[in-house]
């Protein structure tokens, strides 16, 4: 049985391998990646990245490392939803598990995603004026994301919003854009089980926004409350909830047989 770890716009690899590691204990083969502008993968033009890219290698890297097991992608954050895409996209995935499922077409999500607030609303309106040289400009990822949000640490919140490869690297606004736009696919058109592994003290993606997602999709689908974790779980017993899930997850594909679909 084989895991790989899809990080979102405020971690990397080497951020969720203490996760990812717990995992591998467990006799699975994890691995974990470092999507473009973030970790130690380099872009030969790092203002041209767009979403559609991440979700385009993503698919890609899953092909490429194919073999007879099952393919379980965790996400992480918005990597959940990146995750369900390259899941619909791939026929080599066997099922997805996901911290938070955030939709950034639904305006309640835009209002929690930002530092804005309520004013992130008007962030898939006015992505539309993203373009030429504008959509080339390179900001910090810390001034958009609500990364203060991201642990219920304040020391962990405060490093991942400085760390130059995590929630301190710089995006362009045009990638930015291409993740407000990006039309994924409907629930309702998902064929692959889904385990919604949410954080019980998430205050940055309230567990809401992933149970509207979730009650749409049409595979078969489960809610894991994690314990005392915030959106970055670190916390126990929410990280051994996490682990169980997982494993519960893996034994459910293993009885099955399933391989690719």
């Amino acid at each position: 049985m084989r895991v790989l770890v899809v990080h979102g716009a405020g971690g990397y690899s080497a951020a969720l391998w203490p996760l990812a590691a717990l995992l591998a204990d467990q006799k699975l083969d994890i691995a974990a990646v470092d999507l473009p502008l973030y970790g130690r993968t380099s872009s030969p033009d790092p203002s041209a990245v767009r979403y559609e890219d991440w979700v385009q290698l993503l698919v890609d890297l899953i092909a490429a490392e194919q073999d007879s097991r099952p393919v379980i992608l965790l996400g992480a954050s918005i990597g959940g939803l990146l995750a369900c895409e390259a899941a619909a996209q791939s026929p080599h995935v066997s099922a997805v598990a996901a911290t938070c499922l955030l939709d950034p077409g639904d305006w309640r999500a835009r209002a929690h995603m930002t530092r804005f607030g309520a004013f992130g609303v008007l962030g898939r309106p006015l992505s539309a004026l993203t373009r030429g040289r504008l959509a080339r400009t390179m900001i910090p990822m810390a001034w958009v994301a609500n990364l203060r949000k991201m642990s219920r640490d304040r020391e962990l919140s405060r490093l991942c919003a400085a760390d130059p490869r995590g929630g301190g690297a710089r995006v362009p606004l045009g990638f930015l854009a291409s993740y407000m736009r990006y039309r994924h696919m409907s629930p309702e058109m998902m064929t692959t089980p889904v385990a919604l592994v949410h954080p019980s003290h998430d205050a940055w993606t309230p567990i809401e926004l992933s149970i509207r997602v979730l009650q749409r999709i049409a595979a078969p689908t489960r809610a894991v409350i994690l314990r005392e974790c915030g959106h970055f779980p670190i916390e126990e017993p929410g990280v051994g909830d996490l682990i169980d899930a997982i494993l519960e997850l893996a034994g459910n594909l293993d009885d099955d047989g399933c391989t690719d679909r």
